[in-house]
């Protein structure tokens, strides 16, 4: 009896085990990936990310208005404010009782200098809490509505 097929070759048994060496290299390979990367996993950056909603806040009464125009000037709820007082006017809110947030309604064409400098002297004076005031989806804001919030 011999070990032949109908070509002509021998033909061998079928194999009754398993090469597990390919399987053992992955495994190892998956080792080593997780002992990088599990210490870059435990060294994340702490940060409080907004929550979003299809609601509009609603707007506590203890607030106040703050806009920034292309041009520059400035808007405390609606009245015309220069620079050199809203320093003062920043510092007057921070002493109360319960500071008000300040809700920035910033042009999107003005500099961000400005911008950055309304929130440098709010910080400044002990008021932590502002918040920027947007336009929803694709509307764009009025000078007239940026002097004149609601």
């Amino acid at each position: 009896m011999s070990l032949t097929n109908s070509s002509g070759f021998l033909s061998r048994p079928p194999m009754a085990d398993i090469n597990i060496v390919p399987l053992v290299d992955v495994m190892l390979v998956l080792l080593v990936i997780f002992i990088v990367t599990a210490p870059l996993l435990t060294h994340a950056v702490k940060v409080d990310l907004p929550k979003a909603t299809s609601t509009p806040n609603v707007t506590q009464p203890s607030h106040v208005e703050l806009a920034v125009r292309a041009d520059g000037t400035m808007y405390w709820n609606g009245e015309l404010v220069r620079r050199d007082q809203l320093q003062e006017r920043l510092g007057k809110e921070a002493l109360r009782p319960s500071p008000p947030e300040i809700h920035l309604r910033a042009d999107k064409s003005a500099r961000y200098e400005w911008v950055a400098q309304v929130i440098a002297g709010a910080k400044g004076a002990g008021l932590t809490r502002i918040g920027f005031v947007t336009e929803p989806g694709e509307a764009r804001a009025s000078p007239e509505r940026m002097a004149a919030p609601k």
